[in-house]
């Protein structure tokens, strides 16, 4: 079996890379949580009908926005888009309704405050050259956990 340098975002599995960089997030404590009872109380959307269960769900959701960021340049509205869902209205026909701008506005700052995004020059956010390093290393290591899961399920 060939050993092949998976040191991409591109190359792991979106799921297992979004919680370990949340992890590496909340680990490296750089990222400012909002003050307050804030992020406990908030809807991440008006199509939501309560807030969100996971404690950790501000540090998965930057994880989230990284990972977006790392493929595309990206401004507030458009992740708007992709954080929206169908608003469900009883008996009559559902409705997409886009997502929290405040919340999206609030992961940016967080995250261009720990150095990882930085604003674009035509609009938009861009990801760092830092960001870009750590997001690989977390890459590279999740490619390596799973290629050592894979090699032990094949010994068994």
């Amino acid at each position: 079996m060939d050993i092949v340098d998976r040191g991409s975002v591109k190359d792991v599995d979106q799921q297992q890379f979004t919680a370990a960089f949340s992890e590496f997030l909340k680990k490296t404590g750089k990222l400012d949580v909002p003050s307050g009872n804030w992020a406990d109380i908030i809807k991440l959307g008006i199509h939501k009908q309560m807030a969100p269960v996971d404690p950790d769900w501000y540090y998965t959701r930057c994880a989230s926005m990284a990972r977006f960021l790392y493929l595309r340049r990206t401004g507030v509205g458009a992740f708007t888009r992709v954080y929206g869902g169908l608003k469900h209205k009883g008996v009559r026909p559902s409705h997409f309704q886009r997502g929290s701008r405040s919340v999206v506005r609030k992961c940016l700052q967080s995250l261009e405050k720990a150095k990882i995004i930085e604003k674009h020059a035509s609009g938009g956010r861009v990801l760092s050259t830092l960001g870009r390093r750590n997001m690989d290393t977390i890459a590279k290591q999740v490619a390596e956990k799973l290629a050592r899961q894979a090699q032990q399920q094949q010994q068994q």
